[in-house]
């Protein structure tokens, strides 16, 4: 039986909640400086891009409405296959002004119907 592609969209606002509460009051200082935090960060970005990319082979109408949704599985694949080149500053900046939008755009969708 396919998968529901709400699921995915669930998963999405999963990680990306996660995220929020993991740097909550926290600065890029204590983000550069904890490996722990990073990690998780860094954790819950690849199920993002993870989840999004599955979505965008069980319903690609649905994915399209995802703002940067290409460039949210490439931030996967980088974190992921360039692990050792991340710099904390991009992802730092993502979480900062990207996740934000994102979080709108999942919310809107799980919204619906």
């Amino acid at each position: 039986m396919p998968r529901d592609p709400r699921v995915c969209l669930y998963d999405i606002w999963q990680a990306a909640s996660l995220i929020l509460q993991f740097t909550s009051d926290r600065t890029f200082k204590d983000y550069a400086g904890d490996p722990m935090l990073r990690s998780a960060v860094e954790r819950q970005f690849e199920i993002i891009g993870e989840a999004l990319s599955q979505l965008s082979r069980l319903d690609s109408g649905l994915a399209e409405r995802i703002h940067d949704r290409a460039q949210i599985i490439g931030f996967r694949n980088a974190l992921i296959h360039g692990y050792s080149e991340v710099d904390d500053e991009t992802v730092w900046d993502v979480v900062e002004t990207k996740l934000p939008v994102l979080v709108r755009e999942i919310g809107t969708l799980l919204s619906a119907d």
